[in-house]
Order: C-alpha cells, then structure tokens, then sequence
C-alpha cells in the first residue's frame, strides 16, 4: 500500500476511535445462583441502595459493603469523577449487571468510570484481582504495523510503568493518569500521544498496589501487546491498568514523558511535576503585586467582569450596597426567600415601592464568583416574558449580589409537592406552565441572540409570578453555544440528579437534547405531582420513569394524576402531556424532540404524537425504531381520546 493510503487510512482509524459512542459496561458472571425472594436477595437489594451513596459521598469515590453476612460489595470511581457521576455509574452498572447476570450470586462490572462488584462470598480481604473477574481487552479494530510495535511497546511499557509509581508512591487515592508525547515519533502514524492510567483501591497499601499492578502489567504484556493492539486494558476488582492513542481520563495528566528526537530519551516525571510548580509560584507573585498595584489605582466599586466589550451596561444597571441594604433590612433573616448552592435569596422593597428578589451570593465561594460572571453575560442579555428579568447588579465592599423580579408565588416545586398548596394548580394552570417553559426554552435553543443550553432545569428554578405564569431561573450553569455545534462535553458535570440525561450524567455531553430530558422530568412531575427522586429504590417503591412507563403500557395513565385534581382535568391532555414526557426522556438524545417540536405538540390538537421507546434509566431493551408507531391525536386543544394504547 502507498505511504499516503497508510495514512489516510490510520487518520481514519483514529477518526473512528474518537466518534466511537462510549461502551458498555463489561460484566463477568459467575454462574452460581440465588434465589429469587431469599434473604441474599433482600440483602443484595439494601446493596444497590446504598451502595451508590456511599461511594460518590467518599472523598476517596471508594466504598466497601458487607451486608448481613450474606452479600459484600465493592465499588470504585475513577480519580476525577463527579460525585453525581460516580453515584450514577455504581448505580447503573450495578443494573447492568443485575440484568446480564440475573440471578447471579456474584458479578464484576467494569464501566469505563467505574468498577462494582457484589459476591455471596467475602471477597473484601483481598488484595489482589480475582483471576477469575479480571478483563483484559484491547482494540479490536486495528493493529500495528510490525516494524513500529516493538518501539510503540517499550514507550507504552515506560509509560504505565512511571503512572504506576506514582500511583503507588505519590497519592493517598491510589490514582495517576500520564502521557507521553510521541509527535514525529511513528512515521506515518495520526497520533501524537499516547495516555495512560492506573488505579488501585485506596485502602491497599503501596505495596499491596504495586503487587496488584504489577499482576496486572504482566497480563498486559502477555495478551494485549501481544495481540499488536494500540490501546488495552487490564481491570479487576483491586487494580486496573489502561492505555489508549486517544484521551480518555477528565483530569490533567500527572506524568509527562517526552521522547527525544532520537527516541531513546525522555524527561521525568519529577521535571514534569516540579516545573509547572515553580512557575506557577513566579506566576501568582506577579498577579498579587499586579492585583495590589491595581487595586490602590482604581476605585472600590469595580466590576468584576472583564473582557466584555459591553462593559457599559452592566455599569448602567449598578445598584448601590446602600440601596440593597436599606431594601433588605440589612439583609435581615425576617426576609430571606430561599437558599442555594451560592448564595441566600432576601425579598426587598425599594423606596418606589417595588418589590424585588435580591440575590447574595456568598462571599467565600469561588463557585459563586464564576456563576454571577455568567449570569450578568447571559440574562443581561436575555428578554423573554418566560424567563425571570435582571433589574440590576451590585459589586460593592467585595458584595456580589444579582436583583431579579420578585415572584410572588415563589419556585413551582414550593406548590407542586405541597399537599395543600398544590390545589391551587388547576390543570388549566399547569398546562400553561408547561407551555410557559417550552416557550422559555425554545427562545434560548432557537430565538434569542445566543444558543443557550440552561443545564439545571428544575421545578425549583421555575418561579411562579402572580398568575402562575412560570419564569425559568438561575442561569449560573448556563453555557453558551456556537451556531455550528450540534454537541460538547465538559469534564465538571453540574446539575440535579434527577433532571440529568444519561450522557450528561455519565460523560459530561451536553446539547439542547438535555434541557429537553429535564423538561420531559418536568412535564411527568407536573401531571402526576410526584418528585422524580434519583434514589435506587427497591420494588416495593418505584421511581418516577418506571411508575408512568408501566401504566402507560397499560393504559391506565389517569390512575397517576395528580390526585390533588380530583376529575377536573381533560383525559386528552393527560394522555398527549404523558405522551410528551416519555418522548423527552429517551435514553438516546436523537429520540428527544427539539422544543419547536414539543410547542406544537402542546399547541395543536391535529399533530401525530410518535409513540415512546423505553425511557432512560429503565431496565431491558429500548423499542427498536421498527416498533415506533404514530398516535394521532383528536381535533380540538382540549379534546378527549378515548383510547391509546402502545404496543
């Protein structure tokens, strides 16, 4: 083959690896069994509760189990993860394994972020990976060329070796990722890196996780090298050791190799780590005497934005501490509306008499500094009927406090979930709430000079005015999106458990696609006046997706309405609003409609409603597109069907 198609044909071989969807969890079964409703199964089941918790809660993301003597577990998260991720992972790996393995008394589950095992056996003594659970894998789509494995192997075996020890010797989480830079390096090859990482259980010794990744590097050197594979890994229930062409951690590489032009050199770990410290030091002394220099030439009142080219109107909407104080009562207790992750939320009257929502985000929150950035750059710029209004900013004496319109009835959740309060929600009101949202939602997906994508859509950052109109709220998570980007990825997922889609949860992928998932956990909590709660609950308890998905499967939606509606309701709507959550709630973000979509839906009594696959987070097989089926719905906005049934 001529140098050139060697080429293309690797660059797309990497293309290939990059576009790849992430893969599923790999589950070993055992083969042995229990029985269905025995006490090993009560056990197992307080296990998938309280497993999640307690690994995502531990600074470690690590957790051991042992419950009744009859049923022990382990769960470990990568270094890096989110809290919300790893709860997320341990819990559906969990599910994972439970459905592959029904039945089994003891199964690993290794998920590209987690690892999970329960056992009838104790297994928690050891130290090692049970040879028996171990995967090893290796990419199966390509190989090397013969005359650059060997050279390829040596680097990889230096690499894992470095990340190893610093893992062993250099963190109390048992945790490294590396990489080395091999531009130049691999005539013809795509990649300029190679990455790596290694990982042990962080209640294993130095030593205990040396011997278990050096277990581990063995097998990787008798079957994945072996096998002339550019990316491979070696997991177990203790250890885990992995390499790829392409980056697959969310954290900084702790350790750099370089290879030198010759290719028999490399830098240290040591350079790597010590360097960047050095100058960073030499950094921060340059911007705190910068910082003091600055702050002795300008005035106290200074905005803490910078790089807006419409500095001017944030400055035109300043509002005096003076001014604030005197409309808070000095920020009196008597007066606070709420609490958030930022801040305290005071109710204020100004001198004219209008009254507004004052927003103090606290001082010692660094969180709190970057979201009051983001919110003065978008909703300052941001003009919608359902989306809360900005009435001014204060940045005095190190304050950092937002004003918004005051909302009488405060957040929908106050009056959803409240047996009493939430009589006052007529179905006619909560139609027009939710079609209040999609109006706010599609203005920032589609109308408003910038694309955004909200990121905590909730019933608490639904503000209710006078009326009940709705307003969405908090836009502190809020991100910006190109006119071209269909799709992007962060490595700090923020967020609700409960109101995150799948691929946000889990990787961090973020689109329109997951204000939608959220606005479909809205629309099914708004029908049946019940919280989507994101706790593993047991089958005595269900969640949310599984309690509508089963009647709707068995046509029986109006039995979960919201009883505080009594019959006042239109069986029409329920069964279209249903119908409208389950779309929104896929598990593949293709399946979910634009909001363009869903306000026609809601609008039009004459549109074809597609029927629903299986939403997220719902054991068992999605409905193939084959089975997708149309539902037509009757004339008239407010009309009955008398009957609609899914296959």
């Amino acid at each position: 083959m001529h140098g050139g198609g060697a080429r293309a044909l690797a660059a797309a071989f990497v293309l290939a690896l990059l576009a790849a969807a992430p893969a599923a969890s790999e589950v070993v079964c055992s083969g042995r069994r229990y029985a269905a409703n025995s006490s090993f199964d009560a056990s197992l089941q307080q296990v998938a509760r309280t497993l999640p918790g307690n690994a995502s809660s531990s600074p470690l993301l690590f957790a051991t189990l042992a419950v009744a003597g009859e049923a022990y577990a382990l769960a470990l998260c990568q270094g890096g993860t989110s809290a919300g991720s790893c709860n997320y992972c341990v819990a559906q790996t969990m599910r994972d394994g439970e459905h592959a393995c029904a039945g089994d008394a003891d199964v690993a589950m290794y998920d590209d972020i987690c690892t999970v095992r329960f056992s009838d056996r104790d297994f928690l003594a050891a130290t090692t990976n049970s040879p028996e659970k171990l995967v090893v894998a290796g990419s199966q789509s390509q190989k090397l060329v013969p005359s650059a494995a060997g050279r390829f192997y040596r680097l990889v075996g230096e690499l894992l070796d470095a990340t190893a020890d610093y893992a062993v010797a250099n963190s109390t989480a048992r945790f490294a990722t590396g990489d080395v830079g091999v531009g130049g390096y691999f005539d013809g090859e795509p990649f300029s890196k190679i990455y790596a990482l290694a990982q042990c259980t962080p209640d294993l010794t130095p030593a205990q996780c040396r011997a278990c990744l050096a277990s581990a590097m063995e097998e990787m050197t008798r079957q994945v090298f072996a096998a002339s594979s550019p990316g491979g890994k070696v997991i177990g229930e203790r250890c885990g050791l992995r390499f790829e062409v392409f980056s697959f951690y969310t954290v900084d590489a702790m350790v750099h190799l370089q290879v030198a032009m010759e290719g028999k050199k490399k830098s240290t770990p040591v350079l790597a780590i010590v360097l960047p410290i050095v100058f960073a030091g030499l950094l921060t002394i340059i911007i705190v005497s910068f910082y003091i220099w600055r702050k002795k030439r300008l005035p106290t009142k200074t905005p803490l934005i910078e790089n807006t080219e419409d500095l001017e109107d944030f400055e035109s909407i300043f509002i005096d501490l003076s001014t604030l104080q005197s409309a808070t009562s000095n920020f009196d207790e008597s007066n606070r509306l709420g609490e958030g992750g930022f801040g305290v939320v005071f109710k204020g009257v100004f001198p004219d008499g209008q009254e507004v929502a004052v927003k103090r985000l606290s001082n010692c929150s660094n969180q709190g500094l970057g979201q009051l950035k983001n919110e003065l750059s978008l909703v300052a710029k941001l003009q919608h009927k359902n989306l809360v209004r900005l009435i001014g900013v204060c940045l005095e004496e190190g304050e950092k406090v937002l004003v918004y319109e005051y909302m009488p009835n405060k957040s929908l959740d106050t009056v959803l979930f409240d047996p009493e309060k939430s009589k006052q929600l007529d179905w006619g009101k909560r139609y027009n709430i939710l079609y209040g949202i999609a109006r706010g939602l599609q203005y920032l997906h589609e109308h408003s000079q910038l694309k955004i994508i909200h990121r905590d859509l909730k019933a608490s950052n639904i503000l209710l005015d006078s009326d009940m109109k709705p307003k969405i709220a908090d836009f502190g998570m809020a991100k910006i999106f190109g006119d071209d980007q269909t799709r992007n990825a962060t490595s700090r997922v923020v967020g609700t458990l409960g109101y995150m889609s799948p691929e946000y949860a889990m990787r961090g992928q973020y689109s329109t696609k997951l204000d939608v998932f959220s606005f479909g956990v809205l629309v099914l909590e708004i029908v049946t006046g019940r919280r989507n709660s994101y706790a593993v609950v047991s089958e005595h308890c269900e969640d949310l997706f599984s309690l509508v998905w089963r009647h709707w499967n068995e046509g029986t939606v109006t039995e979960i309405v919201d009883p505080s509606l009594g019959n006042h309701y239109s069986r029409g709507d329920i069964l279209k609003c249903i119908n409208i959550g389950l779309l929104c709630v896929q598990q593949n973000p293709v399946d979910r409609p634009p909001m363009s979509a869903i306000i026609l839906m809601l609008s039009s009594g004459t549109v074809t409603l597609q029927a629903p696959y299986r939403p997220a987070y719902i054991f068992g097989r999605n409905r193939s597109y084959t089975e997708t089926m149309d539902v037509p719905l009757p004339s008239g906005p407010h009309s009955s069907i008398t009957e609609l049934e899914p296959r």
